[in-house]
């Protein structure tokens, strides 16, 4: 490359970008077993549990090693359900959820439509 050219930066997605793809792929349980395969890539072993040393010390294994100290406490606080300052594997799950919202599209369809569906039926009978 030559000493004029800036090298463009890569843009991170995020794991959670991911998990409708993975859904329809692997279906409910091959996906609960990759988000548990994402949970142990960044826990700490000692504690069982996503801390903030274990996340900061992981993250630029999924392209987040750019984050602030600040991003990444703040991700692990608005998952963190029990108040103790780390996540659990189901709180991570939780939050992996609660953060793709495409992952609940096809489901959120079905129920449309069956509303749709009940709606027509009681009031065209």
């Amino acid at each position: 490359m030559a000493a004029h050219q800036q090298q463009q930066p890569q843009q991170a997605v995020g794991f959670e970008d991911y998990l409708p793809v993975m859904a329809e792929r692997l279906g409910e349980e091959g996906l609960m077993e990759e988000l548990a395969a994402g949970f142990r890539l960044l826990m700490d072993p000692a504690s069982g549990l996503i801390t903030f040393h274990s996340l900061r010390r992981n993250a630029p294994l999924l392209g987040l090693g750019a984050m602030s100290d600040d991003d990444l406490r703040g991700m692990l606080a608005e998952g963190d359900f029990d108040g103790d300052g780390a996540l659990s594997q189901m709180e991570f799950c939780v939050l992996m959820v609660r953060l793709s919202p495409d992952l609940m599209d096809q489901p959120r369809r079905w129920l449309d439509d069956a509303v749709a569906q009940a709606s027509h039926f009681l009031f065209t009978s």
